[in-house]
């Protein structure tokens, strides 16, 4: 159990104040010091109090289970830091800091800054991390795959490559964060819509009007694509995704981006309730806004719709060619 960094330090603690709370990190630390000589209960709840008689058998215990505390101590008093658990992380994240080599790269992905300046690649930054990584640019990278329309170019500088000639080679047209980022642009016709998608099966198979562009935009992975509709300011965008709360929210995240987004409820997809909806809660508090009188049933209902089942169907290209005009 002393192996642990929580409990090494609520012994730590113990001895530098005196008193150690009981919190739920060092809960296993406590209760054994609480059934040890060396302690009473305080007249505070939770809080134990050393026997000072008994310091030196608390030392001996540090000195096998934490044998660099001493150093630890006298390093936590020397920078102001509380000797707790909370001080020693806090130590730890000035000194991941000072030994940060100087940066050659102008640009880090977030999980290796994360795993670079905190204790793993999925830590959150304190914000004197995040400072002493100030002038450089963290990115997510992540990637838009997209179905060009006819006619679309990508350019960088000089260099102009057919959208449609690089997604018949790679199967599809791929963008990255990286790429928007340093200056990637489309050019050439540009889509008369962008129909945005939230499932991969949709994805490959929908059939869209004529100059429209596909783009997979996977449940709440908006960030990259933020980019493309910005490249596509002024293309109008339609969101079809799955129908449930969870839908529901991805549309309106990807509205607070596009005020003007459309968001796609072909009528005819509560033919399938009967025979494809699933039962799945709708939160009670909800607002669906304005959403056709069908839908605020479904939520009613617990009902959800997956956007596959209408793949197929040959009136969905109709429909949403449909709602340019509206």
């Amino acid at each position: 159990m002393w192996s642990n960094e929580a409990h090494q330090l609520a012994l730590l603690e113990f001895w530098a104040s005196g008193t150690l709370k009981r919190r739920k990190s060092q809960a296993a630390a406590w209760e054994e010091l609480a059934e040890l000589p060396w302690s009473r209960r305080s007249a505070r709840h939770r809080e134990l109090a050393l026997d000072e008689a008994s310091r030196p058998a608390l030392e001996t215990m540090l000195d096998r289970v934490f044998p660099t505390w001493r150093e630890v101590e006298a390093e936590l008093r020397r920078r102001g830091l509380k000797v707790d658990l909370h001080g020693y992380r806090s130590l730890g994240e000035k000194r991941r800091v000072e030994a940060l080599p100087e940066m050659r790269h102008r640009r880090l992905n977030q999980r290796t800054a994360n795993a670079v300046l905190g204790v793993h690649s999925k830590a959150t930054l304190s914000e004197e991390q995040r400072e002493a990584i100030d002038e450089v640019e963290v990115t997510r990278d992540g990637l838009v795959r997209i179905r060009p329309n006819a006619g679309l170019s990508v350019i960088r500088n000089t260099a102009e490559l057919d959208a449609n000639a690089l997604a018949e080679c790679l199967g599809e047209l791929v963008l990255t964060e990286r790429a928007l980022l340093d200056g990637t642009q489309l050019r050439g016709v540009l889509p008369k819509a962008l129909l945005t998608v939230e499932n991969l099966g949709t994805f490959v198979d929908i059939q869209v009007p004529p100059g429209w562009m596909v783009a997979f935009v996977p449940g709440w992975n908006t960030a990259t694509a933020r980019y493309l509709l910005e490249l596509l300011s002024t293309t109008p965008v339609v969101h079809f995704g799955d129908l449930d709360h969870d839908g529901f929210g991805i549309m309106k995240h990807l509205r607070s981006l596009r005020p003007d987004l459309i968001w796609a409820l072909p009528p005819f997809w509560q033919e399938q309730v009967a025979h494809r909806g699933q039962m799945k809660g709708w939160p009670a508090d909800l607002d669906l806004g304005d959403a056709p009188e069908w839908v605020q049933r479904l939520a009613s209902d617990g009902v959800w719709l997956e956007q596959e089942v209408l793949v197929l169907d040959q009136r969905l290209a109709v429909y949403l060619d449909g709602l340019l005009e509206e």
